[in-house]
């Protein structure tokens, strides 16, 4: 097993690790001493799988243990699936002592974070992860929040959680798909600032999505994921910054993940983004031609596109309703060598023109 532990605004350990779910009462016992009655936030496929074994760790631990299942898939990320948490909270009596847990996907632990966040002001969260996405991105750093009509993740909130539980084990049940779309965050912290995790990748490419079945390397990645994230997080926990390195690929992908109602998943579209902004970049003359390359290379070999349909000033347009956007400027996120990355401050026609490079 693989700890890491966080020092932000709150102080907690990322416990990553084969076997792990046998011990999640025991862990959240250790992280929430005081909590009595514990809320399990999950959705109906991983609810199937999963949710019986963390339910009775958690009553062999001592907790009244409570459930919320939601329908799974994006289009559950709204404020009636949040409402019927804290409805669930409010009947069974929850104080500020007590504490949710978000078993699943990034969906459910920004949702399940969101609704500690929000209940009686705020009470203790624990992120279970099951996806490789949520181990190595969504359930780490404490950003939670749902979607509106309008763009994803437009209300949240910063809420660090007390402890993060990630079983290496799931990832062995994960659809060969939703583990594909897990690796483009893998893969987006090794252009921006881990060499050793792409070279690590870069060798392991020609098993591509069948790495998910050695659990020692699953371990190592996924444990040099969360490093990476909880050094940004501790840099700069209120995305002010360095954090927003984090958003390589995100600020085209997520247009394109909306402008297909969510029906494209959040890990391939960050990879469309990812391939298209490095295409954009040796446009611009700002990263040499192979580099991009070999990143397109890296992308492709674990089942993930590089491009997309979606033109310049669609991008454009959807990038300026994102939560990412300051005023009038965006930050875009640029990689001019592998392993190395930096914030560009661009107006609209700005990027509208460096998208040029890349897009109709």
């Amino acid at each position: 097993m693989i700890t890491t532990s966080v020092k932000a605004s709150k102080e907690y350990v990322i416990h990553t690790g084969s076997g792990l779910l046998a011990s999640s009462g025991k862990i959240i016992r250790e992280a929430c001493p005081k909590a009595t009655k514990l809320l399990i936030v999950s959705e109906t496929n991983v609810a199937k799988r999963y949710l019986a074994d963390v339910k009775t760790s958690a009553e062999e631990a001592g907790f009244e243990v409570h459930d919320y299942i939601f329908k799974a898939g994006e289009q559950s990320k709204s404020i009636n699936t949040i409402a019927g948490m804290w409805s669930v909270m409010a009947k069974a009596g929850f104080t500020r002592t007590d504490v949710v847990a978000g078993l699943g996907g990034g969906v459910t632990t920004d949702m399940a974070g969101f609704a500690a966040a929000t209940f009686l002001r705020g009470i203790d969260v624990v992120q279970i992860p099951t996806s490789l996405l949520a181990m190595v991105d969504a359930a780490v750093g404490g950003k939670t929040g749902i979607d509106l009509p309008e763009g994803k993740n437009q209300v949240g909130a910063f809420w660090q959680p007390s402890a993060v539980i990630e079983d290496t084990d799931c990832l062995l049940t994960l659809p060969d798909e939703v583990f594909s779309e897990g690796m483009a965050e893998v893969i987006k912290y090794a252009f921006i600032m881990d060499v050793p995790l792409y070279d690590l990748l870069n060798k392991n490419a020609g098993n591509g999505i069948g790495i998910k079945n050695d659990v020692a390397l699953m371990e190592r990645i996924a444990g040099m994921c969360v490093a990476d994230k909880a050094d940004v997080i501790m840099s700069d926990e209120f995305d002010n910054g360095r954090r927003q390195t984090l958003n390589f690929g995100h600020t085209v992908g997520h247009v394109i993940e909306r402008n297909s109602n969510f029906s494209k998943p959040h890990g391939v579209c960050v990879a469309s983004g990812m391939g298209i902004i490095a295409d954009a970049a040796v446009a611009a003359g700002t990263l040499p031609g192979e580099e991009a390359e070999k990143m397109k290379s890296l992308i492709r070999a674990y089942g993930l596109p590089v491009d997309d349909e979606i033109t310049s000033d669609e991008a454009v347009d959807g990038a300026m309703n994102d939560k990412k956007k300051r005023g009038d400027t965006l930050s875009v996120i640029v990689v001019n060598k592998i392993g190395t990355s930096k914030i560009v401050k661009m107006s609209p026609d700005e990027f509208h023109e460096f998208l040029r490079g890349a897009l109709k």
